[in-house]
């Protein structure tokens, strides 16, 4: 079997198209695996996981500690809130610490862009980034591009806009790295304020007029606005935000086409997107978070096999 070229998940950027590919297949396969009626495989019975998590997060926790479940590893969560960290405990002696009680790979979410690099060189168990600050997301990243495979058979050649927070987003970054290494077009629509200045530099284009990027699109990929990372206000008003950016079934139906809408969640329904949107047949938002659990399965595999060497 095929390996990956990296031992850590610590972003998009660090992987090549054929790691993409074979991620995708063995999400394939575990995709069956969670459709059965004994969802377990015993694949990782001698790898134990520790979650560490210092922002918070439900979704993407809980479908990694679903996915290291599934695979029948032995898991620990540890949750910043309730830590030594607030006691002034620094990252690296947190880990350690969880590191002495022999973890194998350890899936962390911080607020620090960096940090999975960063703990990669100083300690050996296997990392995946599970979002660091407004950098990257990688596995959100790769469930919404396997996502889109799923639903319209390939990524490459299709024109995926990504709308909303461009600024504060880790998943948009994420995401123009994996839909560009499969050879998908991809456009950011939002604000001006709220798409960064460095963006021409990604090779991607730019619309600040969602009806124009939508006609453009076959998928549109919707982000929240990132409130809590706004230390300034970046555009008058929530309302106003939502009558310029904000998809409802009224725009939906006004294009020539039929498009699919996407969403990493959590959403804010009435802001981004409207619940009719949200709930409609066009919207693949509920196979975004079926899939979601698939893919950390097969990075959590791959990347464990190669623990096992």
């Amino acid at each position: 079997m095929s390996e990956l070229s990296v031992n850590h998940l610590l972003g998009i950027k660090y992987l090549n198209e054929q790691d993409i590919q074979l991620i995708f297949e063995t999400a394939d396969h575990f995709k069956e695996v969670i459709n059965r009626p004994i969802k377990k495989v015993p694949s990782l019975r001698d790898i134990t996981i520790a979650n560490l998590f210092f922002e918070n997060s439900t979704r993407t926790k809980l479908s990694f500690e679903l996915a290291e479940k599934r695979l029948s590893a032995d898991v620990i969560n540890f949750s910043s809130a309730q830590s030594s960290v607030k006691k002034g405990e620094t990252l690296i002696d947190t880990v350690n610490n969880i590191l002495s009680m022999k973890v194998d790979m350890v899936v962390m979410r911080h607020p620090n862009p960096g940090a999975g690099v960063f703990l990669s060189k100083h300690i050996k168990a296997s990392i995946v980034n599970a979002g660091d600050g407004a950098h990257e997301h990688p596995t959100q990243a790769l469930l919404d591009s396997y996502s889109i495979r799923e639903k319209l058979g390939d990524v490459s050649g299709k024109k995926v806009v990504i709308v909303g927070d461009i600024l504060h987003s880790r998943v948009a970054l994420s995401n123009i790295f994996a839909l560009q290494l499969q050879g998908a077009e991809v456009m950011v629509c939002g604000p001006k304020t709220l798409i960064p200045k460095y963006i021409h530099e990604l090779g991607v284009k730019v619309e600040t007029n969602l009806t124009k990027a939508l006609n453009w699109c076959d998928v549109a990929n919707m982000l929240r606005v990132q409130n809590e990372r706004m230390d300034i206000s970046y555009f008058p008003s929530t309302r106003e935000y939502s009558q310029q950016f904000g998809v409802t079934k009224d725009l939906l139906d006004s294009l020539d086409k039929e498009i699919t809408i996407m969403h990493p969640g959590p959403i804010n329904r009435g802001v981004e997107i409207t619940s009719d949107v949200a709930d409609s047949k066009q919207s693949i938002i509920l196979d975004q978070v079926q899939n979601g659990v698939a893919i950390r399965m097969a990075v959590i595999y791959l990347l464990a096999s190669k623990i096992k060497q």
